[in-house]
């Protein structure tokens, strides 16, 4: 296939600029043109990105001056391999944290008590956020929020936890250290050094979804000509520490990616209406080769939905109608949390992290009814009170594999990256007057709508997102100003 016009400009700019990013749309060939700009520049490059699938696949198309590497097996060249004998251990309880950080309880007024145990899991993963992140300390931004906390009730977990955070850091970069000890571990060890990479060239794929920690890397090979590309529209995993990196790139020149191969113009011009409010110039162009339309579908490829609640109501309604489902993600996690669940109900305690804070079922009942950054639990304390939690976790132990399935169940977040002939959007994405309050929230919802979309490559039943046609603004003009016709 030939190069497009915006391939080859963006070719031509690889050619002579020294700092390029490249915003990509769904479905565009964000790696492909990569591929086109090594096959152009033949000089020593690193390819980097954050997923080990997409690497995999880069390396078997890449030309030979091209090595591509995660982060982490750089950093497990220069520093992991010392921690080796501590990697891959037993999985380790707060309990056992709990013993090697010393934490004690922690009265947060009211009924919001900390438990030892509870305390070094939260100092844990205060150290996990300080690894993604580009920061040299760790400090009271890195402690995660936790379900049921008030903010001032955060504010006074996180001076509790930071002493025990840092605790924790200590033993961590101890080669005889008892914590578990973790690949993003030794990343951060690595990229504390401020190491130089032996490349002329570097490349960072999937960029929106980079970790701090590893873009500050990329960014500080300032010898090095830097490329960096991704859709920062699909910017979603601020949960995990991931930001757009794209838009804070200090870069020479900025080009776009608009064709889209994986859809026709239909589902595109469904794509451009959420575009329009990300406050963004792109638009995608859809493929003409393939008729794309929205549907109604009764049993679609996959059935996408906002919460893992929605998800695990679907599994269970298509299961009662006999239909073979398999869900992406992980099925062990939501048998945890419906198991915790059950403790919560019975023992008004549990140790779970998402359900620790409270201290029977009615306070999480009350917590997703009347807070905001409780919605994304309210699916599932309603599909417990509708159906229990032996129910719930029947259905998830009679999934099956993907390829085995009639209709594979995913949230939008863990679809990045597939598609599907026939696309259903489940009912629990908000509608225009339910987009959680804040304009960050807004964009959030907006992004996760976006990607959802754009999964669908012939058909496209929108579900609860068809409100977007009363709303949808300038969804049609493209970022040179242009019309699609």
């Amino acid at each position: 296939m030939q190069p497009t016009e915006e391939q080859v400009a963006i070719v031509d700019a690889a050619a002579c600029v020294k700092r390029l990013v490249v915003k990509a749309g769904a479905g565009t060939g964000k790696t492909a043109t990569l591929e086109l700009v090594a096959k152009k520049i033949r000089k020593p490059t690193i390819y980097t990105a954050y997923n080990t699938a997409i690497v995999k696949e880069a390396a078997g198309r890449f030309p030979s001056h091209v090595e591509c590497r995660t982060a982490h097996s750089l950093a497990f060249g220069a520093v992991g391999h010392r921690y080796r004998g501590r990697l891959g251990g037993a999985r380790q309880t707060g309990q056992r944290a709990a013993s090697v950080l010393s934490t004690h309880w922690v009265d947060l007024g009211g009924d919001a008590r900390i438990s030892p145990a509870q305390l070094a899991r939260v100092a844990v993963a205060t150290v996990g956020r300080f690894c993604n992140s580009a920061d040299d300390e760790i400090f009271a931004r890195h402690v995660p929020r936790q379900n049921g906390l008030s903010r001032s009730e955060h504010d006074a977990l996180a001076l509790s936890v930071l002493p025990f955070a840092r605790r924790a850091w200590s033993d961590i970069c101890d080669p005889e250290g008892r914590l578990r000890f973790e690949h993003d571990h030794y990343l951060k060890m690595w990229a504390l050094t401020r190491p130089l990479l032996p490349a002329d060239v570097v490349m960072l794929d999937e960029a929106q979804d980079s970790n701090p920690v590893v873009a500050r890397l990329v960014q500080d090979q300032v010898s090095a000509q830097q490329i960096a590309c991704g859709d920062s529209n699909q910017s979603m995993y601020e949960w995990r520490g991931a930001v757009d990196a794209l838009d804070r790139w200090n870069a020479d020149e900025v080009l776009y990616l608009s064709q889209s191969w994986r859809f026709g113009q239909v589902i595109a011009d469904e794509a451009n209406k959420w575009l329009a409010r990300l406050d963004t110039p792109l638009r995608l162009t859809g493929n003409p080769r393939l008729a794309s339309r929205l549907a109604d579908l009764e049993l679609p490829a996959a059935i996408l939905c906002r919460t893992n609640g929605e998800a695990m109501k679907q599994v269970m309604n298509l299961l009662t109608e006999g239909r073979k489902v398999a869900l992406v993600g992980r099925s062990r996690d939501m048998i945890n949390l419906a198991q915790a669940a059950a403790e919560l109900k019975s023992e008004g305690r549990t140790g779970h992290p998402e359900l620790y804070v409270f201290t029977s079922w009615g306070a999480l009942q009350d917590y997703v009814e009347n807070e905001p950054d409780g919605r994304d639990l309210k699916p599932f304390v309603d599909l417990v009170d509708a159906h229990g939690t032996d129910a719930i976790i029947d259905s998830l132990e009679a999934l099956v594999p993907e390829d085995k399935a009639q209709t594979t169940v995913s949230t939008a977040h863990k679809s990045k990256g597939r598609q599907w002939k026939t696309v259903s959007i489940a009912d629990d994405f908000p509608g225009d007057g339910e987009q959680r309050g804040s304009e960050d929230t807004s964009k959030a919802d907006s992004m996760v709508a976006y990607v959802a979309v754009t999964r669908a490559q012939l058909l496209l039943d929108r579900g609860s997102l068809a409100w977007i046609d009363q709303g949808a603004v300038d969804s049609g003009t493209t970022k040179n100003g242009g019309t699609h016709d």
